[in-house]
């Protein structure tokens, strides 16, 4: 008998999860991805894109192994044993991938006046607006985590007749001093003014407000917090407070034994995923377990908890520069440090692996995590 696999979501997570579950050359297992767009979108490379770099986007038949079916769609909601489509249609599944992802949040007042690089059409649309700004024009990006990082240094480097501004309450919070006081002198020799300290309140059409005052802006980019689509919840799964999907250790979905949920949208417990951040760096592995998690149900197989560890951060400042921290397996920042021409190869590098590891599914390893990898039972509620 076939198992039909419907993998919802054709990011990192998602491709990898596909491309894995196929790779295995079961006959009885029959894969369909569903995505909105019929392109894989390179999330590390959107704030290149904004910033005029063509290389974000490729087509996902030429990266899904040829045995995957694609169904350009929007997934609207998940039942029992269906998932339903934008267009009217609907796929039966045995098992179902929940791979949605993540884009940016919205909570901020006025964000509508807001660029932002958490998905393709931000990054589009933002790229349009870069070009139109005359010389001197007032760019202000909202956020000093990695995202608004790598955004003022490529549209640093990118557009330096642009006056670019960086506003953030920490710039590279969660770095050690002296890393975050390196990447403060990069950002400051690439011609970025940082304004630490301030918190944004709101957002106009010329200029953003902080607790400190407003500063001017002809074009701001929003890279703040993100959120997750309300998939899951509008399908009644059990959810965490910021509508990510729950799953037990096996990244099985709590009380529906048919759903494996992978990737940014998904709210492992914390013993196991607690120091996994929204990145292709945790999506990667967690769409490889995943597709095991599937692979070991369709045997009949108890699946094994999800075990992965971080390897640390890998940051582009612009083509020319970077900077890399090392990393413990629980994501806390390690001893070792790599800066300059050196590290923007190490970042180049990464990117690529990214889309290599796709490409060879069964090969890909990854570093297991601080808790061991055992069998987890299903619970008394699952049906």
């Amino acid at each position: 008998m076939v198992a039909r696999v419907v993998v919802v979501g054709a990011g990192y997570a998602g491709v990898m999860a596909a491309n894995r579950l196929a790779a295995v050359g079961r006959s009885d297992v029959d894969v369909t991805v569903v995505n909105p767009r019929p392109d894989f979108v390179e999330r590390v490379r959107l704030h290149e894109h904004a910033a005029g770099a063509p290389r974000a986007i490729r087509p996902l038949r030429g990266l899904l192994r040829p045995d995957v079916r694609l169904r350009v769609a929007a997934a609207d909601t998940i039942a029992e044993r269906s998932v339903r489509l934008d267009d009217g249609g609907a796929l039966g599944f045995d098992y179902l991938l929940y791979a949605v992802g993540s884009t940016a949040a919205r909570g901020m007042t006025g964000s509508e006046h807001a660029w932002n690089i958490a998905d393709l059409d931000g990054a589009e649309s933002l790229r349009t607006r870069l070009r139109q700004l005359p010389a001197q024009a007032p760019v202000v990006i909202v956020g000093g985590g990695l995202t608004g990082i790598e955004s003022a240094a490529e549209i640093a480097y990118r557009y330096p007749s642009l006056d670019i501004a960086l506003v953030s309450r920490s710039v590279a919070a969660g770095l050690p001093a002296s890393s975050r006081a390196r990447i403060h002198a990069k950002l400051a020799n690439a011609g970025v003014a940082l304004h630490t300290g301030l918190r944004v309140t709101a957002i106009r059409a010329d200029g953003v407000d902080t607790d400190g005052g407003r500063l001017p802006s002809d074009c701001t980019v929003w890279a703040g917090s993100m959120a997750v689509p309300d998939l899951a919840l509008r399908s009644g799964l059990p959810v965490a407070a910021d509508g990510r999907l729950r799953t037990d250790d096996a990244l099985v979905c709590l009380h529906h034994r048919r759903i494996v949920g992978v990737g940014d949208a998904v709210a492992p417990p914390a013993h196991v995923g607690a120091h996994l951040r929204m990145s292709c760096q945790a999506a990667l592995p967690m769409g490889a377990h995943g597709a095991d998690t599937v692979l070991a149900m369709i045997r009949g197989q108890q699946p094994t908890s999800v075990s992965i560890g971080m390897t640390g951060q890998a940051i582009s400042l612009g083509r020319r520069d970077g900077f890399i921290q090392a990393a413990h397996r629980d994501d806390t920042p390690a001893a070792f440090a790599l800066s300059g021409r050196a590290a923007a190869v190490v970042k180049e590098r990464v990117c690529r692996f990214t889309v290599t590891s796709m490409r060879f599914p069964r090969a890909y390893r990854w570093l297991p995590g601080t808790t061991r990898s055992v069998p987890v039972p299903p619970p008394v509620e699952a049906r």
